[in-house]
């Protein structure tokens, strides 16, 4: 059975770990699984647009992460699993799902991942990129206008009534998990030279 390296990412909104995932994917391509959390909120179906947008998409209880878990599980052991993936323009589950297939690495993605401790025990290397605060809201607003079709009044209002409370509540302390921290994400290329030698050496030991 092929022996799979589980890497968690963590850490806030718009701190840069979704940069440093598509890096560490990037640089080792097929041999890579990414799995983001974010695909993994609840289904909302039966819910008004307008209930959709006042949820709170920032508590771990937005997420399904018993099915992660499930599915990371399944990965583990070297069986398939269907991932749902999430429509931000709708705040609902899209159609489409995605047939996750083992590989050699597994990195795992989300603001909230370290949060729980039955997914946390899956990870081999727990990771939390940090970010000071003003960087992250302002990377936030950039990505939800022009990538999520959000206005800027509603991207502010969400970071204030739900985002920053919940990252102090539960995305802050969870850091304390992690076993390497790093500040900037992707564009620290010290940090991303360590992580890229670590999975070189898994998969060597793979050949």
């Amino acid at each position: 059975m092929m022996r799979t390296l589980t890497i968690g990412i963590a850490g806030g909104s718009g701190s840069g770990k979704s940069t440093l995932t598509r890096s560490l994917a990037a640089e080792f391509g097929d041999a890579v699984l990414v799995i983001n959390h974010d695909d993994y909120y609840k289904s909302q179906d039966g819910v008004s647009f307008e209930e959709r947008c006042r949820c709170n998409y920032d508590h771990p209880n937005a997420f399904d992460t018993d099915l992660l878990i499930g599915h990371l599980k399944a990965l583990k052991e070297g069986r398939p699993a269907i991932a749902p993936t999430y429509d931000f323009t709708q705040h609902n589950r899209a159609a489409a799902v995605r047939e996750l297939i083992p590989a050699p690495v597994i990195l795992v993605d989300g603001i909230l991942i370290l949060e729980c401790e039955e997914l946390r025990a899956l990870f081999d290397l727990k990771i939390f990129v940090d970010a000071d605060a003003d960087v992250r809201v302002l990377r936030r607003i950039l990505r939800d206008v022009k990538e999520r079709g959000r206005s800027l009044d509603s991207v502010i209002g969400q970071y204030l009534n739900t985002v920053k409370p919940m990252h102090e509540a539960f995305v802050e302390p969870s850091k304390r998990y992690a076993d390497l921290i790093v500040p900037e994400g992707g564009l620290n290329t010290v940090a991303r030279e360590v992580l890229e030698s670590r999975i070189r050496k898994h998969l060597e030991t793979e050949d």
